[in-house]
């Protein structure tokens, strides 16, 4: 017997009838499907329940689910209330529906109409319903967004979610919600800004100014819960500090939403926006901090900028993303010392975590040395040149991959090294500077181009070798990785290695106790083509 299956899933015009008292949508919606499959006499043994929103498809779980079965041929038809509800992303998303009920025959059931999507009318009024919805989307979408900038310039509070120290209410005899001090949490975001811009009472009488992260040390060691998470950190407490909300103000489209595509899938970001790019007015609700404490704040705040990510935002610790924690297992972050001269340290971001911090450079060496143990015990089944391949020839891969960093690098610095020349025949650099800044890179051009005639030749070889000898020594691997040309690209060679890697260090560096008393435990991925080594 054929088996059919309903999908469930809530739209924006459902919760604005649930909010004027029309009842819970999906369980209608379940009603209705499940009487329209007994009338049919139609065999449903699953439903798919979407109870989060989202536009796209790779945020929909369930739908996700559901598309994987249709295109198996799990399903004979799918109930739906409506076909707008299967996709109203873009048109890729559309697509990717269509053709997978398509090239499964599967039928779209709706209590208005049967769509065979083997059949070219059916099939094309399906897309067209499709195509319809994604509009009726946009259309909402621009609407929504008019209304919430028409209520913040109002003064009234748009986001679904109050700051810390507030409560969200909603404005009598008027649409909107407005803010009120939180009769505990009020206190806690005074208490911050005291720290911040007087700080701590001494035993002398005095007081002691505390940065963020003391101040988030401080509230952990109080027990005073955040609002998110577990423990506070550094950063949210620079949020509070910079937020003008806590002066009786409304901030809107600080960190909008930002879709990139990178490697065909699409990323959200939520970037800070610059001053001319965000609304700021006044709000209806009472502030927490005076006028003066607050500029008190920014001003402190503008001299101790967060640190940048980075040369450009490029990746300096090669580990990163690798390394976590043995002791909360959250991700482990590089701590650079560059004004004391000081070596980089290895550093858990938990700041309520007691796992101690070890110099980068001695937890690298430990690393690269258990990898190589790890290498020793195994054995490269390289195939004939006929049967080459990306996923089958590692070494290669990772020629091919540094040759193209190179070619990139190379590209840069000829860039820059336009850019000193330019400077200097503007006047902004002197004789002096020039000289100095043209020969650092004229320098690196020289090393960079040394290493990919090198890469080249060893790739030509490759190209005409019939057969390669069968032994990853572990030098190949170490060679690889002290050839790539910075952090980024090592980065890249290690994930291709490693799933992960765990840090512990119980006791500080002593007399009595190295510095390099820490222990890892490192997780390989064992790459196609590498076997166990029976010897």
């Amino acid at each position: 017997m054929n088996q059919y299956a309903i999908y469930l899933r809530k739209s924006r015009k459902d919760n604005e009838a649930e909010q004027h008292g029309e009842g819970e949508t999906l369980e209608r919606h379940k009603s209705t499907l499940k009487a329209l499959a007994k009338r049919r006499n139609l065999n449903v043994t699953k439903i798919f329940e979407e109870v989060v929103s989202g536009d796209t498809i790779s945020s929909r779980p369930e739908m996700q689910k559901l598309l994987q079965e249709v295109e198996s041929g799990q399903w004979a038809g799918v109930l739906v209330i409506e076909v707008e509800r299967l996709a109203r992303g873009d048109t890729k998303d559309q697509g990717q529906v269509a053709q997978a009920f398509k090239y499964s025959q599967t039928l779209i059931i709706t209590p208005q109409k049967t769509y065979d999507p083997t059949n070219e009318f059916d099939e094309e009024y399906f897309e067209f319903g499709l195509f319809m919805s994604r509009r009726e989307f946009k259309t909402i979408t621009r609407r929504m967004q008019r209304g919430r900038i028409t209520s913040a310039k109002e003064g009234k509070y748009t986001a679904s979610k109050p700051p810390y120290g507030y409560t969200r209410v909603k404005l009598t005899n008027e649409k909107g919600w407005t803010l009120e001090p939180h009769p505990t949490q009020a206190d806690i975001v005074r208490l911050i800004y005291e720290w911040y811009t007087q700080g701590i009472k001494q035993e002398n009488g005095t007081h002691k100014r505390i940065g963020t992260t003391l101040i988030a040390r401080q509230l952990n060691n109080m027990r005073i819960p955040p609002q998110i998470g577990e423990a506070w950190a550094g950063v949210s407490i620079r949020d509070i500090l910079i937020n003008p909300v806590y002066i009786g103000k409304i901030r809107w489209n600080w960190r909008p939403h930002k879709k990139k595509m990178l490697n065909g899938i699409i990323k959200k970001e939520r970037p800070r926006a610059s001053e001319s790019n965000y609304l700021l007015t006044q709000g209806r609700h009472k502030g927490i901090i005076d006028q003066t404490t607050y500029e008190t704040a920014q001003e402190y705040i503008s001299k101790n900028p967060p640190r940048p990510i980075g040369e450009k935002h490029k990746i300096k610790n090669p580990w990163a993303g690798l390394i976590i924690c043995g002791k909360c297992k959250k991700r482990m972050t590089r701590r650079p010392y560059n004004k004391t001269g000081y070596p980089d340290t290895l550093l858990c971001q938990n700041i309520t975590c007691d796992n101690i911090s070890t110099q980068l450079a001695l937890v690298e060496q430990r690393i690269l040395e258990a990898l190589s143990h790890w290498l020793s015990g195994y054995k490269l089944k390289w195939p004939m040149r006929g049967e080459l391949g990306p996923k089958k020839n590692m070494h290669l891969q990772l020629k091919q991959k540094t040759l193209a960093n190179l070619n990139k690098d190379l590209k840069n610095l000829q860039s820059r090294l336009d850019g000193i020349y330019n400077n200097f025949e503007e006047g902004i650099y002197s004789k002096e500077t020039f000289q100095y800044r043209k020969q650092k890179a004229e320098t690196q051009i020289k090393e960079a181009e040394k290493n990919r005639i090198n890469l080249e030749a060893d790739l030509q070889l490759h190209k005409h070798t019939t057969h390669i000898p069968a032994t990853p020594t572990v030098e190949n691997l170490q060679d690889v990785y002290n050839q790539l040309p910075h952090a980024e690209a090592k980065n890249d060679l290690l994930k291709e290695v490693l799933e992960k890697i765990e840090y512990t260090k119980t006791k500080k560096g002593s007399k009595q106790a190295p510095t390099d008393n820490f222990e890892i435990v490192i997780y390989p991925r064992l790459p196609i083509g590498f076997s166990k080594n029976p010897e």
